[in-house]
């Protein structure tokens, strides 16, 4: 990104050429929790077609892949937008794996139990039996917040029980309004002394999956600058997407779409400033994602 070069781009038809894979965030890009963005998954579908472009979707999602997928369908995102799908929860079944037949506390909504199915691993629903906490989210996002599990956390922090965090979101937008999830209850465990492993985005392992991904979808290695993240989360999607060293296509009208004027026609340098700001960069931007 260069001052003198616009950051505001007509579509992602401008970019596609550039590039063999696309890695795309999921919510807040293809749909906002109640309903998919016809123009976005039409993008990418689009981007497939013309390009013979590989496309992995790469979410922070805490279930694994086929479930995400299922989910994708019920919303209205067909299967001919994307080739594969990576998780957080995929990558985090990889760490309690290894936990070493440690007895687990879930914490998080009853929707997130795909993510243990098959998992050789005992659970408790008790506090004082447990010796890790694997965190999904709060267990009902439409009512708590955070605060609501400070008290509890505290005792488990004091316990110095290690906490998985299969979520680094801190919130995501469901319709109109924004949900806390597993991330802000990571944040909470560690400012009140907890030990938190957190996974997906922005950090690297799932980065390092889905790079693989394309290796087993194109049967070629495809390079990080042959590849092109889409996200809205700057905190995730876009500094997880520059610390990999691959090139970013910001979708402004996600959860920051307040911060940059209006939603369908954001100000370029509100843009630039918060770029600045936050010490990340970007390819381009686009206020939802379309062709």
């Amino acid at each position: 990104m260069t001052a003198s070069a616009p950051l505001l781009t007509d579509g992602l038809r401008t970019l596609a050429p550039s590039y063999k894979g696309i890695l795309c965030d999921v919510w807040g890009v293809l749909h906002n929790g109640v309903a998919a963005f016809e123009e976005a998954h039409k993008a990418l579908a689009t981007y497939r077609e013309e390009t013979g472009g590989k496309v992995v979707l790469i979410t922070n999602a805490p279930r694994p892949a086929k479930q995400v997928g299922e989910m994708l369908a019920s919303l209205g995102v067909p299967a001919q937008a994307y080739d594969s799908i990576v998780t957080s929860g995929d990558v985090t079944r990889d760490v309690l794996m290894a936990q070493g037949g440690k007895t687990l506390l879930h914490i998080g909504p009853n929707r997130d139990q795909p993510l243990y199915w098959d998992l050789e691993a005992t659970f408790t629903s008790n506090d004082e039996e447990a010796e890790a906490i694997s965190c999904t989210g709060l267990a009902d996002d439409e009512t708590e917040t955070p605060d609501d599990y400070r008290e509890r956390l505290q005792k488990l922090a004091d316990r110095n029980l290690p906490m998985i965090c299969a979520n680094p979101d801190i919130v995501v937008e469901r319709g109109d309004r924004l949900v806390w999830c597993a991330g802000a209850l990571a944040r909470l465990y560690e400012d009140l002394g907890g030990d938190v492993t957190i996974l997906g985005k922005p950090h690297a392992p799932i980065y390092q999956a889905a790079m693989k991904r394309f290796e087993t979808l194109g049967g070629e290695k495809i390079g990080k600058k042959d590849v092109l993240a889409i996200g809205d989360g700057l905190p995730t999607d876009i500094r997880g997407a520059v610390s990999q060293d691959i090139d970013v296509l910001f979708i402004t009208a996600g959860i920051h779409a307040s911060d940059f004027g209006p939603s369908d026609a954001p100000d370029e340098q509100l843009i630039r400033r918060r770029l600045t700001e936050e010490g990340l960069r970007a390819r381009a931007a686009l206020p939802r994602l379309w062709w």
